[in-house]
């Protein structure tokens, strides 16, 4: 039995209610084994940041179940979850206090946590996400996309999680940081034996961080698949071949499925 830190079973999210309801997920199951950085992928408006947000427990209505370490989750998350499972956001210049410097944010977090020895986790986070530890000092519009993204990692790290929900974490990002970043998250992966569950439309960043790929459509999981698959072509579905298609010419490709 594989020793899964997250399982979600039957998840299904809907939004508005009767004329109007919309169903953004439908009967979403999956698993995250522990060390293991899973994917999420699919066009805008397939579902996927949803599925994220629920985990996160920023979306607390919804049907299904969502386990973490074996507990099911309840609509309104424990400090001791909220601490094990921390999320990144996209833009990270939005996710940050823009009048708040780096080491009250990063503070803010350990004091709500109810962690000690504030200080020495502040410069030992920077430290670990490749700032110095001058940049306590500064404030998130003092800093470029890329630093801001490494001080939102940090955020989420001091507080020593077991896993990481990556809301496409480089896409507002320039290209020329982007692969500083996943690196980054790689590294962090390995060292920290952490979990991710991460969200993005790119392949080739999905491919580059994940081990097993979910794809996405209206809601669903269409097939899941691991990373040398997906960099293969090896697929089932012909929308995932389509996808693939459009979206990662470079790839090698096997035939579509009839």
């Amino acid at each position: 039995m594989p020793d899964n830190i997250l399982k979600i079973d039957n998840l299904a999210i809907h939004f508005g209610s009767g004329s109007s309801r919309m169903t953004a997920v439908r009967d979403v199951s999956f698993h995250v084994v522990r060390g293991e950085s899973f994917g999420l992928i699919g066009e805008s408006g397939c579902g996927k940041s949803t599925i994220l947000r629920a985990v996160a427990g920023l979306n607390p209505d919804y049907d299904g179940s969502i386990l973490f370490d074996g507990d099911a989750l309840s609509a309104r998350r424990s400090r001791d979850v909220l601490r094990a499972m921390q999320m990144v956001f996209q833009d990270p210049f939005a996710s940050l206090h823009p009048r708040k410097m780096v080491q009250t944010v990063l503070a803010e977090s350990v004091r709500l946590m109810g962690m000690d020895r504030p200080q020495e986790r502040i410069e030992d986070v920077l430290r670990a996400v490749g700032l110095s530890v001058q940049f306590r000092y500064r404030f998130p519009h003092e800093l470029s996309g890329g630093q801001r993204q490494r001080v939102a990692i940090a955020r989420a790290l001091i507080v020593e999680p077991r896993m990481l929900l990556l809301d496409e974490p480089t896409s507002a990002l320039d290209v020329s940081v982007q692969a500083e970043i996943l690196n980054l998250l790689n590294r962090l992966r390995r060292e920290r034996g952490l979990s991710y569950l991460m969200v993005s439309h790119d392949i080739a960043v999905v491919a580059h961080m994940c081990d097993r790929i979910a794809i996405m459509k209206d809601g669903g999981i269409l097939e899941t698949v691991s990373a040398g698959q997906l960099r293969q072509g090896d697929v089932h579905e012909r929308y995932t071949h389509d996808f693939l298609a459009a979206s990662a010419p470079a790839v090698t490709r096997a035939p579509p499925p009839a």
